[in-house]
This record gives C-alpha cells, sequence and structure tokens, in this order.
C-alpha cells in the first residue's frame, strides 16, 4: 500500500473532477451506482463507519480507510470525511496504491 502516492492521484482526480466528497453526497452517487470507489477518514464516525460499509458492501464498492486527516487534506476540503471516484483511469490507479 503507498498512501502517499494514491492521495497524490486523488488530487489530480479532483482537479480532473472525478471525485464526489461529503456525506450525503457520497451517499446519493452510492446508491445511484456513480462511484466506482469509496473512501473513508480513519476519523470518522462509529455510526458513519457502519453506515458506509453497510451501503458499499450492498453496491458493490469497495471501500478503504485513509489516515487520520490525510482525506480533507488531499482533496482540497479539510474535514471531509468521505469521498467517492468515478470510475476511470485514476480511479484503477487510486485503488492499485491502496
Amino acid at each position: 500500500m503507498d498512501e502517499a502516492k494514491a492521495l497524490s492521484m486523488l488530487g489530480l482526480a479532483v482537479r480532473a473532477g472525478r471525485v464526489t466528497s461529503g456525506e450525503s453526497l457520497c451517499e446519493r452517487e452510492i446508491r445511484a451506482g456513480r462511484a466506482a470507489l469509496a473512501l473513508m477518514d480513519a476519523g470518522v464516525s462509529p455510526g458513519t463507519r457502519g453506515k458506509y460499509a453497510a451501503l458499499c458492501k450492498a453496491k458493490g464498492v469497495p471501500l478503504y480507510e485513509i489516515s487520520v486527516d490525510s482525506l480533507g487534506k488531499a482533496i482540497g476540503k479539510p474535514n471531509r470525511m468521505v469521498a467517492v471516484m468515478a470510475k476511470g483511469p485514476l480511479q484503477d490507479k487510486v485503488e492499485s496504491l491502496l
């Protein structure tokens, strides 16, 4: 696992418009089948962790946990705890690094 490289690629994906962040928007993307990869900050609350674990499992979306406070920094939105990526080459690269 190379989290630093994955987070760098995640930053590129944000600039390319392939990342959605925020709990309600991410939930909507997962339910609609538009999310190919979900990322969660390790500091997320147990309730949110359980909710997204169940939702991602039900929809077949891989869910990865990122180090505390790293997700928000990588996407340029501090304190964001959940993000999803749309299908594409950047998503494939991030997933291969995680």
